[in-house]
């Protein structure tokens, strides 16, 4: 697994970390049932606080995506109820949309943006 850390960003580095390990997992460069580096081993490779990496790993899991086992770290676990998926995602997307409509942007071109990003995942 690849990680690249924007350290120049506004977006705080732990939700590029979880975010970009939502890529892997969805892109299945990571897969169920897949550890993870342990956090130390993390935070070494990509030169940020263990704190910042458990803090990630932390969102993860309670979002449904990471179990943690004693012997195993942190593993790719993901949550197989689609309902609560929905309504997590709807949440997320909520004030992104409401955001493209201030800007201007219209219900077709919000739909095309989805559907060229979901086609790039899949």
């Amino acid at each position: 697994m690849y990680i690249e850390i924007d350290f120049n960003s506004d977006e705080a580095i732990y939700v590029q970390l979880r975010n970009q390990i939502f890529m892997a997992i969805a892109t299945s460069q990571i897969k169920e049932g897949e550890s993870l580096p342990s956090v130390r081993a993390l935070a070494d490779t990509i030169g940020v606080n263990m704190h910042t990496v458990n803090k990630a790993y932390s969102t993860l899991r309670q979002d449904g995506f990471l179990k943690v086992d004693r012997r195993r770290g942190a593993v790719v676990a993901v949550d197989i109820d689609k309902l609560t998926s929905m309504e997590k995602m709807k949440a997320y997307l909520r004030p992104l949309i409401a955001r493209g409509i201030c800007k201007g942007l219209t219900q077709e071109e919000i739909k095309e943006l989805v559907d060229d990003l979901y086609d790039e995942l899949s």
